[in-house]
């Protein structure tokens, strides 16, 4: 087993670790940032975005002080519609009608609070082009439960049929850009 890196990550994304692990950037310890996730009135996604990463480094920190702390939150957007974890099978369906044929994008933003006090940010977007869905494919999906615990899919499962063209990052998608999160980390002297 490889060598765990000196940070902590602060998720619980099982997704996000195994990224982590996937470029040798194991981490030494896993704390999930327990934080409001509501935006604020007329807040934009990215402004919003870079906001939930780092109230979730932050948080993790003030309970870890001399720390490393890695974090990162995805959404995605719809024309400048917040998309979020759906809470049930109908807020998904409707989630997919509304992707259905249409080009989104996905932010994840990644923070990194390092032992010194210094805080690194960088937020990748990447643009899904979504194939036209019938109502058997949603139902399908849906029924999958793939979406349970991501924001809006997951694109290495089922719905990668779904997807005409990726620009941007695949990782980010997933939920960590893997370039960015390595630079961020070898940054603070994380290698």
């Amino acid at each position: 087993m490889e060598q765990a890196k000196n940070f902590i990550l602060a998720s619980g994304s099982p997704q996000r670790r195994a990224l982590l692990e996937s470029i040798g950037y194991a981490p030494k310890g896993i704390c999930a940032a327990n934080i409001d996730e509501t935006p604020l009135a007329g807040e934009k996604p990215l402004p919003y975005i870079r906001r939930m990463a780092r109230a979730k480094a932050l948080a993790v920190a003030a309970n870890m002080p001399g720390e490393n702390i890695l974090s990162a939150d995805t959404i995605i957007v719809a024309d400048r519609r917040i998309i979020q974890k759906s809470p049930d099978a109908a807020t998904q369906t409707e989630v997919m009608k509304l992707l259905s044929g249409r080009t989104h994008r996905v932010i994840t933003s990644v923070c990194l609070s390092a032992q010194n006090g210094r805080i690194s940010q960088k937020t990748v977007t990447t643009k899904i082009v979504m194939k036209h869905l019938d109502n058997t494919e949603i139902e399908e999906y849906v029924a999958s439960g793939e979406w349970c615990g991501v924001a809006g899919y997951k694109i290495e499962g089922m719905l990668a049929g779904y997807v005409k063209k990726i620009v941007g990052s695949y990782s980010g998608v997933i939920g960590l850009p893997l370039y960015e999160t390595k630079n961020l980390l070898n940054g603070a002297g994380i290698r």
